[in-house]
C-alpha cells in the first residue's frame, strides 16, 4: 500500500513498496484510509525498504487549489450569514408604524402583552442580526487569509522550480551589486543577510529540481 510522508516543510512525497516510472498513476492511502490517485514526477530518495517519489494529485486539486476551494468556500457561508443578518433585521421592523409613534405601554390593558411581546421579538431579531452579520465578517476574514494562501508558490508544486530560480537569481544579483557597492549596506548585516537570502533560495531551487525537473 502506497503511503504519503512528509519530504520537507509542504511537500509530501509517495512511499512506496514497489517501483514507478515517471508518468505511471498509483494510488495512496492516507492515514484516515481514503484513497487518491497521484501522477509520479521523480524518484527523490530510497532506502533498502520503499521508493519516495515527488507526485501530484491526478485531479488536478493542488495547495493553491486547495487554498482556492476553501476561499470559495468560506465567502459562501459569508454570503449566507449576511443574507441572515438582512433578514433578521427587516423583521425587526415589525410594527414599526406603530413603535415610532412613542405609544408606551399600557400597564394592565389588553394590549399590554402584545406590545411588550412585540418589542421583545424585535430585540432578539436585531440582536440575532448583530450576530449574524459579526459570522459573517468572521468567515470574509478566513477567506481573505485563503485567497492570499492561493497567491503562494511553495515546493509541492512543479511550477516552483521556474518560480525559486527566478528568486535565487535576484537574490544573487542584489548580493552582487551590494558586495560591489552598486547598493548601499542600510546596516552591519546587510551584507549576511543578502548572502543568507542566497542561500535560502539556492536550496529550495535544488529541491525544487529534485522534486520536479
Amino acid at each position: 500500500m502506497n503511503k504519503y510522508k512528509k519530504f520537507c516543510p509542504n511537500v509530501f512525497v509517495a512511499q512506496c513498496a514497489e517501483e514507478h516510472q515517471k508518468g505511471d498513476v498509483i494510488t495512496i492511502t492516507t492515514k484516515y484510509g481514503k484513497e487518491n490517485e497521484h501522477i509520479v514526477f521523480n524518484l527523490v530518495k530510497k532506502d533498502p525498504d520503499y521508493y519516495y517519489y515527488s507526485i501530484v494529485r491526478l485531479d488536478g486539486l493542488n495547495a493553491q487549489k486547495y487554498a482556492e476551494n476553501k476561499a470559495n468556500k468560506l465567502e459562501g457561508y459569508a454570503t449566507k450569514r449576511n443574507q441572515k443578518s438582512k433578514d433578521y433585521f427587516e423583521a425587526s421592523n415589525e410594527g414599526r408604524e406603530f413603535l415610532v409613534m412613542g405609544e408606551p405601554i399600557h400597564v394592565g390593558h389588553h394590549s399590554e402583552r402584545g406590545h411588550r411581546a412585540l418589542i421583545e421579538r424585535n430585540q432578539n431579531r436585531f440582536e440575532k442580526g448583530i450576530e449574524e452579520n459579526k459570522k459573517a465578517n468572521e468567515y470574509l476574514g478566513k477567506a481573505e487569509y485563503w485567497e492570499k494562501k492561493a497567491q503562494v508558490i511553495n515546493l509541492s508544486m512543479p511550477e516552483s522550480v521556474e518560480y525559486f530560480k527566478t528568486k535565487l537569481e535576484k537574490a544573487t544579483k542584489y548580493h552582487q551589486d551590494m558586495k560591489s557597492g552598486i547598493i548601499e549596506k542600510s546596516h552591519l548585516y546587510s551584507l549576511t543577510y543578502a548572502k543568507n537570502s542566497c542561500n535560502e533560495f539556492k536550496n529550495k531551487y535544488n529541491l525544487a529540481v529534485k522534486l520536479w525537473s
